[in-house]
């Protein structure tokens, strides 16, 4: 889960990173109150997931309240990479600036441990140092069981040759920001720019912070950071139902049982569609290992509440929940969902392999659903979702 800004700047506080005072504000009014509190002058930043907002106008300083409150005129609303601002920070201007830094940590997937990234070249797009400039981008190796010291951030500090006044600051910084990382259990933190201002101090001025969400039982204060005004209203009414769901741009509803299952279940929709007007997969949904009439209407309700889809394909491999019990958890999800008013009017096509998968074809073929066809192979099952998809457009 990624953050907006001020939420990271508000984990940074928490836990001692250095950062300048700041508000969230969604009104522009709201912004000359805030400003008067930072002593009548500030930077108001939009508040959105994505880079770039400087250059795209969205990060403006404000001299007075008054400007402040033409400052968050202009940025709310503002669409910036796709995404619109509803928010914005009112934070404290910067001392001088003389310098800006780099420094992150983040989870490396590929080399199966995590990493420490420092650069004396910060303020800008670290992605372009990388490749550029790479000797300015230092890369450490973080054991998650020995963390980061100050003599292991010190390292970090002398291979990315910060300036001698500021090294042991940085180094503060670095030591601090892992106990954010982990404690947090966090996928990235990132401050950019972590300036040094006229002083010698440094400081937080910008930051990034991806959490990570298989976390979440043990980090409960995390789900007040859930933006709940930008999630996808199916994807989050799939959460409370505990349905593992993403939302797709297609028009073919799909269900199945792993993983595995329903990612190969996209490509062979999508494979399929290219035959029908190209239509696509609409959604990713797995019920997981079990399959009951609760679960299965649950499913159903969801994908059925998207105005995309014009056709479900249920793809179910029966193993430890067997295809019989599949099959009379549709046909009873079905019934459920007619008893709430919630008659089912797109059609379904269902594919059943596996552990009793006969005995769960003959018990849909007994309840002769208007709506449910049975084909009993993911290539025919799936041109046929598709064909009816195109059809209902």
């Amino acid at each position: 889960m990624d953050l907006f800004e001020y939420q990271a700047r508000d984990l940074f506080a928490k836990h001692g990173v250095p950062v300048l005072a700041g508000e969230v504000i969604d009104t522009p009014e709201a912004a000359r109150e805030a400003t008067e509190r930072l002593g009548g002058k500030s930077v108001v930043k939009a508040q959105v997931k994505v880079g770039g907002r400087g250059k795209a106008g969205g990060v403006k300083l404000a001299a007075t309240p008054d400007e402040a409150v033409a400052r968050a005129t202009d940025i709310l609303g503002m669409d910036i990479k796709g995404h619109t601002v509803h928010k914005v920070m009112i934070a404290e201007t910067a001392p001088e600036i003389l310098e800006e830094y780099y420094v992150s940590y983040l989870l490396d997937r590929t080399n199966r441990t995590f990493l420490a990234m420092a650069s004396v070249a910060g303020g800008m797009d670290i992605e372009e140092v990388a490749a550029t400039t790479p000797e300015k981008l230092a890369k450490v190796p973080v054991n998650a069981n020995e963390g980061v010291s100050i003599e292991k951030a010190r390292e970090i500090v002398a291979l990315a040759q910060f300036p001698a006044e500021v090294a042991e600051k940085v180094a503060e910084v670095l030591v601090t920001l892992w106990k954010t990382f982990v404690a947090e259990d966090a996928l990235l933190v990132e401050v950019n720019p972590l300036a040094k201002v006229a002083s010698g101090e440094v400081i937080a001025l910008d930051g990034k912070v991806s959490l990570d969400e298989n976390a979440e039982f043990r980090q409960p204060s995390h789900e007040e950071l859930v933006d709940k005004a930008a999630a996808n209203p199916l994807e989050a009414a799939a959460k409370e139902k505990g349905l593992n769901y993403v939302k797709l741009d297609g028009e073919v509803g799909i269900i199945g049982n792993g993983a595995g299952l329903v990612m190969s279940t996209l490509d062979v929709v999508a494979y399929a569609g290219e035959n029908h007007g190209g239509v696509k997969p609409a959604n990713f949904l797995d019920i997981g290992g079990g399959a009951s009439a609760a679960v299965m209407a649950n499913g159903l309700e969801i994908i059925l509440g998207d105005p995309d889809v014009k056709s479900v394909f249920v793809n179910v491999f029966g193993g430890i929940t067997a295809c019989d019990e599949v099959a009379n958890g549709i046909v009873q999800a079905l019934q459920l969902l007619k008893d709430k008013g919630e008659e089912v009017t797109k059609p379904l096509v269902v594919r059943l392999d596996g552990n009793n998968a006969e005995l769960g074809r003959k018990i849909l073929s007994d309840a002769n659903h208007p709506l449910v066809q049975r084909v009993d192979t993911m290539d025919g099952a799936a041109d046929k979702a598709a064909e009816l998809a195109a059809a209902a457009k």
